[in-house]
């Protein structure tokens, strides 16, 4: 499918980068909703809004086919900060709800795919995990992204397509969170998280730009798992990266440690998710990087 017209929110960020390059290389007219002041918007690929005051294009976004938000303060951050957290999740709400809104009120509603987060589903032990398992616990991600995903409920309300991109961490060498990786483990300081036994979902650049691609030009609707068809656990994930950088892995971090030190995500390190990507392979999509060895040799090879 070719020459969809596409309003993407967030394309300034790594992901949405990547993204914007791929859909516009296979025909798709892309417009980036930017901030800023009125110079922001540059061209005729940009249109400048502001979720928190309600300013967007509405006939901008009610015409176009697909509407992608991406957008959101980073996820890394002052774990201990109550500001950070309330930022995290304002942000993600504020401009999930405005878009939804806005295509809700369209006479034929475009399709809606909202971002979203693979922590959605809270620690769930060694339990095998797809998009129409259950959410658990408290921990501060998995109630962002409850609140996240309600904030898509407009667009589903209007008979929207709407798909929730619920995304695990992307693994590239040139970006967090292995970008620091990298380093801790070429220096020789690598090590499981706790006990290691933790599931933990992830996924290449490429497969998860290809994912939304497919996505995008798809008819696939609901929560979508962006994720490895296998989730590694922790220790088989520590064991890959220290082979691929030919270093040890002796300097284990124990779980007393880390929940004092990364505080609200501690949850993050220590929570076992086991997902598969159901969704996304009923939808038909091949993963390039299907185990965590692959994906971290296309992670490595993506440096520079």
């Amino acid at each position: 499918m070719s020459d969809l017209s596409i309003v993407l929110a967030g394309g300034s960020g790594f992901l949405g980068s990547h993204l914007r390059t791929a859909l516009r290389e296979r025909g798709h007219r892309v417009v980036s909703l930017v901030r800023g002041d009125a110079s922001s918007a540059t061209g005729a690929d940009e249109s400048r809004w502001d979720p928190y005051t309600g300013e967007v294009d509405h006939t901008l976004v009610r015409t176009a086919d697909v509407v992608i938000n991406l957008a959101g303060s980073p996820t890394l951050g002052n774990p201990h900060s109550k500001r950070w957290a309330r930022e995290l999740e304002r942000s993600r709400v504020t401009t999930t709800r405005l878009l939804a809104e806005s295509i809700a009120a369209a006479e034929r509603p475009p399709a809606f795919l909202a971002g979203n987060g693979i922590s959605y589903y809270g620690d769930h032990g060694d339990a095998v995990l797809t998009e129409v398992s259950d959410t658990r616990g408290h921990a501060l991600l998995t109630r962002v992204t409850r609140v996240w995903q309600a904030a898509a409920d407009p667009a589903v309300a209007a008979g929207a397509r709407v798909a929730v991109l619920r995304t695990a961490p992307v693994m590239d060498g040139r970006a967090a969170p292995l970008k620091q990786q990298l380093l801790q483990f070429r220096l020789g300081l690598g090590g499981r998280l706790g006990n290691g036994r933790q599931y933990m979902p992830m996924i290449s650049l490429r497969d998860w730009v290809g994912g939304v691609v497919h996505l995008t030009e798809g008819t696939t609707s609901g929560p979508v798992n962006l994720c490895l068809p296998t989730a590694p656990t922790n220790a088989e994930f520590t064991r890959a990266l220290a082979s691929a950088v030919r270093r040890p892995a002796f300097l284990p971090a124990p779980a007393p440690v880390l929940k004092v030190a990364a505080g609200a995500m501690a949850p993050e390190l220590l929570g076992s998710l086991n997902v598969r990507p159901a969704a996304l392979l009923d939808a038909g999509y091949e993963f390039l990087d299907a185990d965590v060895d692959a994906l971290i040799t296309t992670a490595l090879a993506a440096r520079g």
